[in-house]
């Protein structure tokens, strides 16, 4: 009989501490506790880790020689567990061709509906094109004869392309054993067509395939239908798909206009003939479907000339064009040209350039075109322009330093083609229900989600348009059924994850790890799979608790499938839905890796060891201040912000307080707080070239004198960045081994003890300490490196030692044994009391960048300027840094966070953690909902304030939770 757990005896992976743990198959299990207690090492690096072993050794030996060795976990043994999959944070998609559409496969449905019932427009006229087949062609003209007998001349065309080539062509047709042609509208035979001489204008000639006589409707009993259909087909292949057909009848001679008929859509109006249609066309990452301009990312790489010349009180001599300035170009006959540029143009080089002509700045920046210049070595040579010569060097260079100098020049911009849709002009004329496929994509999910619906809402009864679509006629529905139903599951997964506001085109690059997660998360429910184990690392991150609802409800809907669903987790809503908690702790780190308890809500909330459940009960809690801080009085201002979804909305944060943004899922928060206030006082304050999101202006600069912005990014791509080396800490560390006797004896200087350089670095592995193992259709894995075993270094640096320890025992310190270790070294201490101020003394110093959660890494960063002197003055902006946190970790954060607020500075956050809004000076609530239903203040004030607003959801729940906690007291 199965077992009815899972059960894990003797777990040692990390910081565990030799746990045992029965988890109860087939139902929701929370795993909670502080920020490095050994959650993520228990699910993820243990039973996963288990999971993806055994399936590879389940593969026959030919398979697993391509996918390699998995280490097994440090565990004695599990029983009971079935396949699992890992739906963690990690970004979707490093990938610019991949969107939300692909991810979901929503977009691959999408191609398959167009190309089986699109109706294709000419790119051209906007007329609908019209394709043919040979059965097709022949009943019209059986139609067309129904009352009286006609006889029809079927002509192709043939390819002339001169008077010289019309004999070749000719003798060719009579090779193939035709005997006449139609040349210019006359039928003639073929050697009067060759004797024909040659005209002015361009020549017409047709090969006459067939004359054949159809008898009307009574009398066609005998009639053979099948030499009409083969003489067709015979047409169409002669004519490479094209056909013309004339209309004879008896007494009366031609009559009526030429009929055109065409294998492949074609406009008689335009002459354009357009490819069969099929889902690769549509399809931007196919040359089928691509835009030949930008390729099918929708943008393109392009030099700004903002960039190029970003002060127009300089003069080109003083060196206005700041590329020029700079060593990498210098080029004498360039300066010659531009000096007769301008004498042509009515302008000097000593001239500022925001004096300049519109015509004289085009040709400036863009070049003369044909116009040639000579210039004193004798010849003559176009001036290309400044953007035009920088983007071909761009091109050309294989100089890793000059692309990188040029890069300093260059935006990405929308491609000017396709303007952002990724297809070409002739796919974007081919509709379903009027719209196009880019249309339909750019749409959010409710958006698609209404245009599918109303697709099939006519009931196969074309009757008009509904909410700008028009019905599917009753042919089309029969073809699409079933294609319609998978399009509408995955858009209503994607609605009950809390992602109704995503647009399919978003590009999975700007997804943030929530989103891609719960994105992972709802193409799993479309599976419909069961006896498996999801393992999920926080899906709440970035939702409203107005779409946790939803997020548990998809949980509970994945176990009642049969799956045991196992959720790393610190949401208070979350751990009320489960079936069972598991709370490990107590501390973090060495501190941690036991399970406190195990139960249901209620057992937890009554575990007095747990502090999780102390939190739960209300015997702990994050108290709200007494008072919020009235601030400075001043206040920095976004003026009528306009981006994306934003509806012109203004926005004041009072300065010298802790401001809170929120709102639900896709109200605009990101948009407006990191699109366009993070990005104009980076260009404001640093020069950044990254432009800001659309809004008029922004007010109160002045108050301000630096800008920090901290979010969930990588702090480094490879497993060399690491905690030590972001922080700035590992360059004190090496400087102290570096001055070692024993180091300066053999002559090793610091770079000797650096795993980035040559010298003292394992080259096996290039200071990586581990290898990249590409598990194919598996996710890929580091192993240790076999040469060094995960120590990076050289066995020789190795032998240096300082107080008892080399450089890898030092990066293998957790946080808080550095912090004693390094007992002697203020400067190293202060850093890594910063990293212990936010909670990541468990964190190994070289513990690689790639293993660190988002949340994670924004508190290393945290750390990083909490360890630089601040002004006073600063503008602190952080996303959401509860990101991983437990309650407790919380009140340390909003203690930092405090202590920076009381020196004068500004915090501002995106988040939607109570905790941390009941706490806040000032609130700014976006919404009411996500999408195009966003995108307004609903409200702004105290925390108070909010919470008696009636239309703000995050009030409604704010309000709840003061309500609650002041009935507790």
């Amino acid at each position: 009989m199965p077992s009815a757990f899972i059960s894990i005896r003797g777990a040692r992976v990390h910081n565990l501490k030799n746990i045992d743990l029965d988890i109860p198959k087939n139902q929701l299990v929370v795993f909670t506790g502080i920020s490095g207690s050994g959650k993520s090492s228990l699910a993820f690096d243990t039973l996963y880790a288990e999971g993806q072993r055994r399936y590879v050794e389940s593969l026959s030996s030919y398979a697993r020689q391509f996918l390699g060795v998995m280490d097994k976990p440090d565990v004695d043994r599990i029983e009971g567990l079935s396949p699992a999959i890992a739906i963690d944070q990690r970004t979707a998609s490093a990938n610019p061709r991949s969107t939300v559409g692909t991810m979901t496969e929503i977009y691959d449905y999408l191609r398959l509906l167009y190309a089986r019932v699109g109706v294709v427009h000419c790119p051209q006229c906007g007329k609908v094109t019209q394709q043919h087949s040979a059965a097709q062609i022949a009943d019209d003209l059986i139609s067309a004869a129904a009352d009286r007998e006609q006889t029809f001349v079927l002509l192709s065309p043939l390819p002339v392309t001169s008077a010289a080539d019309r004999s070749r062509v000719l003798a060719e047709a009579a090779k193939a054993g035709y005997q006449q042609v139609r040349f210019n509208s006359e039928l003639l035979t073929i050697s009067a067509a060759a004797a024909r001489p040659k005209g002015s204008g361009a020549e017409r000639l047709e090969a006459v395939v067939a004359s054949l006589t159809v008898p009307p409707s009574g009398k066609r009993k005998a009639w053979p239908r099948e030499t009409l259909d083969s003489s067709i087909r015979a047409a169409m292949d002669l004519g490479n798909g094209r056909m013309t057909v004339m209309t004879i009848i008896a007494g009366k001679g031609r009559v009526g206009e030429d009929l055109v008929y065409c294998r492949f859509y074609h406009c008689p109006d335009c002459g354009v003939t357009l490819p069969p249609i099929e889902p690769r066309t549509f399809s931007f990452n196919s040359p089928a479907g691509a835009c030949p301009k930008c390729l099918g990312l929708g943008t393109r790489l392009e030099v700004d000339p903002e960039l190029v010349m970003p002060n127009p009180r300089l003069t080109l001599a003083q060196g206005a064009i700041k590329p020029w300035a700079r060593n990498f170009f210098n080029q004498n006959w360039y300066w010659e040209l531009m000096e007769l540029v301008a004498k042509q143009h009515g302008f000097t080089m000593d001239t500022p350039v925001g004096e300049l002509t519109p015509k004289a700045r085009a040709v400036l920046l863009s070049g003369s075109g044909d116009q040639s210049y000579p210039i004193s070595d004798g010849t003559e040579k176009k001036f290309p322009g400044v953007m035009a010569l920088l983007e071909q060097k761009y091109a050309e260079t294989s100089s890793d330093y000059l692309r990188k100098e040029i890069g300093q020049y260059m935006r990405v911009f929308t491609c000017p083609a396709c303007k952002g849709c990724r297809l070409r002009p002739e796919v974007l004329g081919v509709t379903v229900g009027g719209k196009t496929i880019a249309e339909v994509a750019a749409g959010s999910v409710d958006a698609v989600a209404a245009y599918v619906a109303a697709l099939s809402g006519g009931n196969g009864k074309s009757n008009g348009r509904r909410n700008g679509v028009t019905p599917l006629p009753a042919r089309e529905m029969k073809l699409v059924p079933l294609l319609l139903k998978e399009i509408q599951t995955r858009l209503y997964n994607l609605r009950d994850v809390g992602l109704s506001y995503l647009t399919l085109d978003r590009s999975a690059v700007s997804l943030s790890g929530g989103e891609a997660q719960r994105i992972r998360l709802a193409t799993q429910l479309s599976l419909q799979l069961s006896g498996v184990v999801y393992i999920l690392d926080e899906p709440s991150v970035g939702l409203h608790q107005k779409d946790n609802a939803k997020l548990i409800a998809t949980l509970k809907q994945l176990r009642d499938l049969g799956n045991t669903v196992i959720v790393v987790e610190h949401d208070p809503m979350m751990m009320a839905a489960a079936d069972q908690i598991v709370d490990i702790g107590p501390g973090a780190g060495e501190y941690g890796g036991l399970v406190v308890a195990q139960g249901t809500l209620k057992q937890i909330m009554a575990a007095k060891q747990s502090l999780t459940g102390r939190y739960l009960s209300g015997r702990e809690e994050i108290p709200a201040p007494a008072k919020v801080r009235p601030g400075s009085g001043k206040q920095l201002t976004v003026v009528e912000a306009s981006e994306f979804n934003l509806k012109q909305v203004t926005v004041a944060i009072p300065l010298a307080t802790l401001t809170c943004v929120t709102g639900v899922s896709g109200s605009g928060k990101s948009t407006l707080m990191l699109d366009i206030l993070v990005r104009a006082l980076a260009q404001h304050f640093y020069r950044a070239k990254e432009r800001p999101g659309a809004h008029k202006k922004i007010e109160g600069l002045e108050h301000v004198d630096k800008v920090i912005s901290i979010d969930q990014s990588p702090i480094g791509r490879t497993p060399r960045s690491n905690p030590a080396t972001y922080t700035g800490l590992f360059t004190y560390i090496r400087d102290l081994y570096a001055e070692t006797p024993e180091a300066k004896i053999r002559g090793y200087d610091v770079g000797k003890f650096s795993f980035n350089a040559r010298g003292g670095r394992c080259e096996h592995c290039a200071g990586d300490g581990a290898v990249q193992i590409e598990m194919q259709f598996l996710p890929d894995v580091f192993l240790p490196c076999e040469y060094c075993h995960g120590r990076r270094y050289k066995p020789e640096v190795l032998e240096i030692h300082r107080n008892g320890k080399n450089i890898a025992d030092v990066l293998d310190l957790s946080v808080d044994e550095a912090y004693e270790f390094f007992h002697r070294h203020p400067i190293i201490r202060e850093k890594l009391q910063t990293l212990r101020d936010v909670g990541l003394g468990y964190l190994k110093l070289g513990q690689p960048a790639t293993t660190l959660s988002g949340g994670e890494a924004q508190r290393v960063k945290l750390a990083t300027e909490l360890s630089r002197r601040a002004t006073g003055r600063t503008l602190y902006i952080l996303d959401e840094p509860t990101t991983g946190l437990h309650f407790d970790d919380i009140k340390r954060l909003l203690a930092i966070l405090n202590q920076l607020v009381d020196k004068g500075n500004t915090v501002l956050v995106i988040e939607h953690n109570l905790d941390v809004i009941k706490c806040a000076d000032w609130v700014i609530d976006l919404g009411p909902e996500g999408g195009d239903k966003g995108g307004e203040v609903v409200a702004a004030g105290t925390p108070r304030q909010v919470a008696a607003v009636k239309r703000s959801f995050t009030g409604q729940y704010l309000k709840e939770l003061m309500t609650a906690r002041a009935s507790a007291v």
